[in-house]
């Protein structure tokens, strides 16, 4: 037994049965592995989207998202994404290949110290040097993404561990592999439910890892047991997320506010007295302890009260603790209102007469309500905002407090393998759509049919605003896009293909596209309108 079977028996024991990845040589044992543990290999087209799709896998199956790629060249091209998964809080296991370790400092091919260049961007990351030791290792790397926030692990393998003699090694246990407990204190628990209580009008805010996709009904359970709003943030844009419309408010009035695994960062504007009461109290629980410190830095003497704890457990911990005998209907109620508050309508034209892109989104919402399972996901600057306004699916998937762009098509990818019998829209600008084209042929060859609806305004919208806002009209530069036919180009690479100039064929393309059997493009051509914003600000 080498050490890839050794490795690749202890994935299949944690439950793995796909793989997202990138060829190379370094890795081609693990490859040979994988075909007598019957793990399948979805074989991508860039590095960076093997983790892009490990990403959204994880977020929609509530397991272990795991890629792989190649030494030096394929490890960095897939950094990015790490970055987008640690800032969704997502539990991906990063493989890499490595040159060998007896070759360490004389020049190997591909030689390249990765662990000091991963370290940054993951929870974990190091570099296994005894074949019989890979399972363990293993083990550890699942552990640690699952456990806490949730998060990237990176494991380099060089060559010659991976294919050293493992014999005699075994294969660790399936809970050792397990999400480490980390409960809340009962005492904590009660002294917040205490907090919760004796509030008029609290709030409880939580990260991406405890969003409704990856959450079921906790949220409702919590909201109940603390009889208080329970609000997630996942968006880059915080408070002026247009999915949580006039939240700001219900934020600015709130004088009790619970962090459940929500970092104290620009998202919720760092706490300040310019987004929240002077006088309101803050309870973080956090199962990092450079987030309490963060917490304790930008909140200073309004922080009642921090508790190291994984936001998970202690959302448990909070729903057994809750104390009765209150009564928050009106608040709770408000809160929704705010929430659900819009500055626009489907129905709202544009003098230019194109669609706009609340119609296209009411438009794709129609085909989610019909559906009887439905992923919906958004990606991109300004219509990547409006998706997540106006659509309401099942389970969602966007690009995450990161703000990074461009991995909507490997998402598409990794949700129809999470979800085959969901039907899967991605949403994405036209400007997004280009980072990773060339994955329209991997679901083509892998058999994902999703559909794809590209808002194209033929502009780097998000930027053209800033410079509109900033500089005026008169000093625009290096924002403009062509009318590309994103469809033909995605026929030509396996898929269904539709192009929209006129509202009144909007619902029939996307019919035709959901109906095709194939990855599809719904390429609409509609008016750069800047992404809406609550009232209140």
């Amino acid at each position: 037994m080498r050490g890839a079977d050794l490795l690749v028996k202890t994935l299949a024991t944690a439950g793995v049965t796909r793989i997202f990845s990138l060829s190379g040589n370094q890795i081609m044992p693990i490859y040979d592995a994988c075909v007598d543990a019957k793990i399948e290999i979805i074989h991508t087209r860039h590095e960076a989207a093997a983790v892009f799709m490990a990403d959204a896998y994880a977020q929609l199956t509530g397991g272990i998202g795991v890629c792989m790629v190649t030494a030096a060249p394929g490890a960095s091209n897939a950094l990015g994404p790490l970055f987008t998964a640690r800032q969704s809080e997502s539990p991906v296991l990063f493989l890499t290949g490595d040159s060998p370790v007896v070759q360490d400092g004389m020049g190997a091919f591909q030689e390249l110290d990765q662990v000091p260049m991963t370290a940054p961007l993951t929870k974990l990351s190091f570099r296994p040097k005894l074949a019989k030791g890979l399972g363990k290792d293993m083990a550890h790397a699942i552990r640690t993404a699952l456990s806490g926030r949730p998060g990237p692990v990176h494991v380099a393998l060089p060559f010659d561990v991976i294919e050293a003699d493992a014999t005699g090694a075994d294969v660790p246990d399936v809970t050792a592999m397990g999400r480490e407990i980390a409960d809340l204190r009962s005492s904590d628990a009660k002294q917040i439910a205490q907090l919760v209580a004796a509030a008029k009008s609290p709030l409880v805010v939580i990260g991406p890892a405890l969003n409704a996709t990856r959450s079921g009904n906790m949220h409702g359970a919590l909201a109940d047991a603390l009889d208080a709003p329970v609000v997630a943030m996942e968006s880059p844009r915080g408070l002026k997320d247009p999915a949580l419309g006039d939240f700001a408010v219900a934020l600015a009035k709130a004088d009790v506010i619970v962090s459940l695994g929500k970092p104290m960062n620009f998202t919720v504007g760092f706490g300040s007295t310019a987004v929240c009461d002077s006088k309101a109290k803050w309870v973080v629980v956090d199962a990092e302890a450079c987030e309490r410190d963060r917490a304790h830095l930008n909140l200073g003497d309004r922080l009642a009260f921090a508790a190291a704890a994984d936001p998970s457990d202690a959302a448990s911990a909070l729903i057994d603790a809750g104390i009765g005998g209150t009564n928050r209907t009106a608040w709770r109620a408000e809160v929704a209102t705010w929430i659900a508050a819009r500055t626009y309508s489907p129905d709202d034209t544009h003098p230019s007469g194109k669609i706009t892109p609340a119609a296209l989104c009411a438009a794709v919402q129609r085909q989610v309500a019909s559906a009887t399972s439905s992923v919906v996901i958004s990606d991109g600057g300004e219509f990547g905002q409006w998706s997540q306004a106006g659509t309401n699916p099942d389970f969602r998937v966007i690009n995450g407090p990161s703000g990074a762009i461009g991995g909507a098509l490997c998402y598409g990818v990794a949700a129809k393998k999470a979800k085959p019998d969901a039907t899967v829209f991605a949403l994405m600008g036209d400007g997004t759509v280009g980072f990773h084209f060339a994955e329209f042929e991997t679901a083509a060859r892998e058999n994902t049919p999703f559909v794809v609806v590209i808002g194209n305004d033929e502009c780097w919208n998000a930027e053209h605003q800033i410079q509109m806002r900033e500089y005026g009209p008169d000093r625009l530069i290096g924002c403009k896009l062509s009318g590309a036919r994103y469809d033909k180009a995605a026929e030509a690479l396996g898929g269904h293909g539709e192009y929209v100039t006129d509202l009144s064929d909007l619902d029939a393309a996307l019919s035709r596209a959901v109906q095709s059997g194939k990855v599809a493009c719904v390429n609409v051509v509609m008016e750069g309108i800047p992404a809406p914003s609550g009232s209140a600000h």
